[in-house]
């Protein structure tokens, strides 16, 4: 139990030390911002996030097809397995596109 606490509280202290060190750094005037690694990792995840908006529903599409065709092929009881990984690729394509749209978005406002 007491390793807990003390996990807790060093945890509290190191997010309390970042969040005073943060408001240090937003208040120097953004030289961070403006530099050539800040700039270039934002387009970064903006290209990566917009790839990931196209290729997620491709790959998940030829997986629920592969899915299908393997579930055709299967006996009763495999058939449930196969149901159960295409609505799994399905919903796991979904958490796709609207994750990489969310970052994409959140990183869109600080252009």
């Amino acid at each position: 139990m007491t390793k807990i606490k003390s996990r807790l509280v060093t945890a509290f202290v190191i997010i309390q030390m970042l969040f005073f060190n943060a408001q240090e750094v937003l208040a120097t005037g953004g030289a961070i911002g403006k530099s050539k690694i800040a700039t270039g990792t934002e387009n970064m995840i903006n290209d990566a996030t917009i790839w990931l908006m196209i290729l997620a529903p491709i790959v998940g599409g030829l997986l629920v097809i592969y899915f299908f065709i393997r579930r055709s092929g299967a006996d009763e009881q495999d058939q449930k397995r196969w149901n159960n990984r295409i609505i799994t690729a399905i919903v796991s394509v979904i958490g796709a596109v609207l994750g990489s749209a969310i970052i994409n978005l959140i990183v869109g406002y600080y252009k």
